[in-house]
C-alpha cells in the first residue's frame, strides 16, 4: 500500500476507496497545506438517491472528516441531458419542477451524513443548473467546445459501449461530458475547487474536466475514483432481491434498508464494514476475522452502523430489534413493511407483489410453487391461495429473511 503524507490520502487508502488518482503526489502535497475543496456530482433523476450512490457520498464524508470541504453538485442541468456512462437507452426527461422537487427530497439524505454550513469545512449544495442554464448556445461551443475533439470523445467508455452495442446515443447525451467538464472549471473559478470525485466509470469525465480547466485557466486540479463496488456473487452494489435499495426512507422502510446490510455475503462484511461505516479498523478486523455462525454478530454490526448513518439511531435500533424479534421469536415487529389491504380479500400473489417481495404476478407465483410463501407462518402451495382479511393483522414471509404484514384498510 502507498504511504501517504496527508490525512485525506490516508484515510482513502486504508479503508478502500482509492481506484484512480490523477497526480498522488501533487494532491497528497497540497493536502497536507490546505484544506481542500473537493466536489461529487449527483443527477436528481429520481426521489431519493440509492446505495449505488453511497460509495461517492462516503468519499465526500471521509473528505470532510479529513479536515477538508466537501461540495455537493446537483445535476439540475445535467439532469436534463443525461450521463450515458453505464446506459444502453436515453434518459426520460424530466421538467424543472420534477427535478427540484427530486434535488429537496435527496438534500435531506445529505444531512445525515455530512456536516452543511459556513465553516471552512463545512460542506454546501449546489444546483449546476444556475449556471448551466445561462450558457449561450454560441458561447459555450467557441470557448468550451473547441477543447474538445470528436476523435477523442469517441474513444470514451461511456460512448463506445453504447456505439459498440448500436444503441442510439442522441447528441444531447453526446454533449453531457462536455458540461460535466464545464462544472469542474466553474467550481474552481467560483469555489476554489480543486478536487472532483466519482465512480471508476467516471474517470473519462473527469479527466476532461482537469484538462479544460488547466487549459483555460491553468490551474492545477485533481481527480479521484473509487472501485466499481460488486458484491461477492458478482451482481452490482445497490440491488436486492425487490428493486434497488434506496436511501430516502419514503422509498424504502428502515427495516428492509437495515435487511440489506444484514444480508450481504459472508466475503463482503469487512470491506463493506471500511467502506460503508465509520468503526475504527481495529474492530473491523476483530469482526472480519469471526467465522461460522459467528460471522452474523459482524453483519449485524455492520447494519447497525450503516443504517444509524443513513437513517438515525432510532431507526437502526428498532429494526434491530423488529429483526430479533421475528427471527428469535417469531413475533411480528411494527418496522416490518405493511400493506393496507381495503378489501375483504387479497390474492397471495397481489399481496407478494405489493408488499416487494416479488416484481411481478408470474415471479410470485414461482415463489409460491417453489414453497418460498408462508402465510402466519403455514407455507402456502396454491399459486391461487386467497388471503382473507379480518381484524388481525397478517403476517405475510418469503423466504426465511423476507417478511411484512398485511392490515386492513377499513
Amino acid at each position: 500500500m502507498t504511504e501517504y503524507s496527508s490525512d485525506l490520502l490516508r484515510l482513502l487508502s486504508t479503508r478502500g476507496y482509492i481506484h484512480q488518482l490523477t497526480d498522488a503526489a501533487g494532491l497528497d502535497a497540497l493536502a497536507t497545506k490546505q484544506i481542500v475543496p473537493g466536489y461529487g456530482g449527483f443527477d436528481a433523476t429520481a426521489p431519493s438517491l440509492h446505495v449505488g450512490n453511497l460509495m461517492l457520498i462516503m468519499l465526500l464524508r471521509r473528505l470532510q472528516q479529513a479536515g477538508h470541504k466537501p461540495i455537493v453538485i446537483m445535476g439540475g442541468g445535467t439532469t436534463k441531458v443525461g450521463d450515458p456512462s453505464g446506459k444502453d437507452e436515453g434518459r426520460k426527461l424530466l421538467d424543472d419542477a420534477a427535478i427540484n422537487a427530486n434535488i429537496a427530497s435527496i438534500r435531506k439524505v445529505f444531512e445525515r451524513f455530512l456536516t452543511f454550513g459556513d465553516g471552512p469545512t463545512d460542506a454546501i449544495m449546489i444546483n449546476n443548473d444556475d449556471w448551466l442554464s445561462q450558457l449561450g448556445y454560441i458561447e459555450l461551443l467557441r470557448d468550451v467546445g473547441r477543447h474538445f475533439t470528436i476523435n477523442r470523445m469517441l474513444t470514451f467508455d461511456s460512448v463506445k459501449l453504447r456505439l459498440d452495442r448500436e444503441q442510439p446515443l442522441t447528441f444531447l447525451e453526446f454533449n453531457y461530458m462536455i458540461l460535466q467538464a464545464y462544472d469542474f472549471l466553474k467550481l474552481s473559478r467560483d469555489h476554489g475547487c480543486r478536487l472532483q470525485m466519482g465512480g471508476s466509470d467516471q474517470w473519462g469525465n473527469i479527466v476532461n474536466g482537469i484538462e479544460l480547466t488547466r487549459r483555460i485557466d491553468g490551474t492545477e486540479v485533481f481527480g479521484v475514483t473509487a472501485p466499481l463496488i460488486t458484491k461477492a456473487d458478482g451482481t452490482k452494489m445497490g440491488k436486492s432481491v425487490s428493486g434497488a435499495v434506496w436511501l430516502n426512507e419514503a422509498q424504502l422502510p428502515d427495516y428492509d434498508y437495515w435487511q440489506f446490510w444484514r444480508n450481504v455475503d459472508d466475503r463482503d462484511v469487512g470491506r463493506f464494514l471500511r467502506l460503508f461505516t465509520d468503526l475504527p479498523l481495529d474492530e473491523i478486523a476483530r469482526l472480519e476475522a469471526l467465522e461460522g455462525a459467528e460471522i452474523n454478530a459482524a453483519k449485524i454490526a455492520l447494519a447497525n452502523a450503516a443504517t444509524a448513518m443513513c437513517r438515525g439511531d432510532a431507526a437502526a435500533a428498532d429494526a434491530a430489534e423488529t429483526a430479533r424479534r421475528t427471527f428469535e421469536e417469531g413475533a411480528s415487529g411494527d418496522s416490518l413493511p405493511s400493506f393496507a389491504v381495503a378489501d375483504p380479500e387479497i390474492a397471495l400473489v397481489d399481496a407478494l407483489v405489493a408488499l416487494g417481495f416479488a416484481a411481478s404476478k408470474g415471479e410470485a407465483r414461482r415463489l409460491i410453487k417453489g414453497g418460498g410463501a408462508r402465510v402466519n407462518g403455514e407455507k402456502i402451495a396454491d399459486e391461487n391461495f386467497v388471503v382473507v382479511m379480518g381484524s388481525e393483522t397478517i403476517r405475510l414471509s418469503a423466504g426465511k429473511k423476507h417478511h411484512g404484514l398485511l392490515v386492513s384498510a377499513e
